[in-house]
């Protein structure tokens, strides 16, 4: 019994560690970009305003996602998002544009 519990462990131990699931677009607005883009805080273009879309838009999504890292005026660098991998990140402006055009 013993050796048969000491197997189960090691061999457990052994498997590779499941990499944490990228979250979407969606959860990372709702969880992160929405408390400044759902109001307009310090200038940050709101959800759904075009208008206010269309230049960044214009910009290019590269340019979008370099922002979004390096931060802009009052927003912060990842936008608080500091564990956010780029895919994550370009998701999570996917998300704003796709509800802003």
């Amino acid at each position: 019994m013993k050796k048969a519990f000491f197997l189960a462990t090691v061999t457990a131990l052994m498997l590779p560690i499941a990499a944490n699931a990228e979250r979407t677009g969606e959860e990372l607005y709702n969880g992160k970009c929405v408390v400044c883009h759902a109001s307009g805080i310090a200038g940050a273009p709101k959800l759904g305003d075009a208008a206010a879309w269309a230049p960044r838009i214009a910009k290019g999504a590269e340019a979008l996602l370099a922002t979004a890292k390096t931060g802009l005026n009052a927003m912060p660098p990842m936008g608080t998002c500091m564990d956010c991998t780029d895919t994550e990140l370009t998701a999570a402006i996917d998300h704003m544009l796709s509800h802003s055009k």
